[in-house]
């Protein structure tokens, strides 16, 4: 059966979704905040901006009218970027329909007030739909998944009824989601990645090689799940597909903004002229102000996201912040 669908947010992500959720048949409703953007959108049926070459199909229509997208909707899916997510969550809830299920499938940590995006959500929605709230996170590129390329993600809910909604809405021969209920394990992975990927970068740039970045990937996934215990998620979450899978993806993989980033850095270009000229948000950006905030209030250790904030807001030279943490003291693993 199908349901009519609304998608907030045509970034990559958000338009790879809105295909995904079209090709199972669905009537799906996509927002783009520019209205000539998604006026363009639906002439010439083609993302241009966010993710070019991929048409869109007669069922999906871009709008930019936020309560064409919402009113009447069953599920929601809500892929803006992390530091516009008080914004628009706080404008699209009242045309949220009784019962709708809500699935966010952006990642960050909102900087002003160190909150995860599920907190932020309960500061700005009905408490009636706080139940209803999932958690989309993993590795999965938006390219690729757009070219229905195989992919597996985890979904975190905080119930379990909404969970496996999500679950089976999302899921197709390509697209394989996996539940838990661990909503701040997921969310955490899935920010805090960014801000390794950026140092996974730096070293690519800098022309180190494969021991290097094993060391990196490995040592970050230990700086993630020590600042997921102290805020209370499951360790398990960690290794399984929004921590380790989304890691390695965010750190190796070539269409990372991140990693892009972070090899731009590593060659020597400076980080106010790199933004400059960026088209799409890096969210380790943003995330490795929250992560370093979030490291002191809860007196966790975590020095590879100490010196990627060194590096871009502080402009300590990369081959330096790599020195520092090969001499800080000997210690267990």
């Amino acid at each position: 059966m199908t349901e009519p669908i609304g998608v907030i947010g045509a970034g990559a992500w958000g338009t790879a979704l809105a295909l995904l959720l079209a090709d199972k048949g669905h009537p799906v409703t996509l927002w783009m905040y520019e209205k000539d953007l998604a006026e363009e959108a639906n002439r010439t049926r083609e993302n241009r901006v966010y993710l070019p070459g991929v048409a869109l199909p007669p069922n999906l229509t871009v709008t930019s009218s936020l309560e064409e997208a919402v009113s009447g909707r069953k599920y929601l899916l809500a892929v803006a970027p992390s530091h516009t997510v008080r914004a628009v969550s706080t404008a699209f809830a009242p045309f949220l329909s009784p019962g709708a299920v809500i699935i966010n499938a952006s990642k960050g940590i909102e900087i002003d007030t160190l909150k995860p995006l599920a907190e932020v959500f309960k500061d700005t929605l009905p408490k009636e739909f706080h139940r209803n709230l999932c958690f989309l996170s993993g590795p999965s590129f938006a390219k690729e998944v757009a070219q229905k390329m195989p992919t597996a993600v985890a979904l975190a809910a905080y119930d379990a009824r909404a969970g496996k909604a999500a679950q089976q809405l999302l899921s197709t021969s390509y697209f394989r989601v996996y539940t838990n209920q661990d909503v701040i394990g997921v969310e955490l992975g899935g920010s805090i990645k960014n801000v390794i990927a950026i140092a996974a970068g730096v070293l690519e740039g800098l022309g180190f090689g494969h021991n290097t970045m094993a060391a990196l990937i490995t040592r970050g996934l230990a700086e993630m799940s020590r600042l997921g215990a102290a805020m209370g998620a499951d360790q398990r979450t960690f290794a399984g597909l929004a921590g380790m899978g989304d890691l390695v993806l965010t750190c190796t993989g070539g269409l990372s903004r991140n990693r892009t980033l972070g090899v731009r850095l590593g060659k020597g270009e400076k980080f106010d002229d790199i933004m400059k000229g960026m088209k799409t948000v890096a969210e380790g950006v943003k995330t490795a102000k929250a992560a370093k905030e979030l490291a002191k209030k809860h007196r966790v250790d975590m020095p590879v996201v100490d010196e990627v904030y060194r590096i871009l807001y502080e402009g300590k030279d990369p081959r330096l912040a790599l020195r520092d943490l090969m001499s800080r003291t000997l210690k267990e693993e």
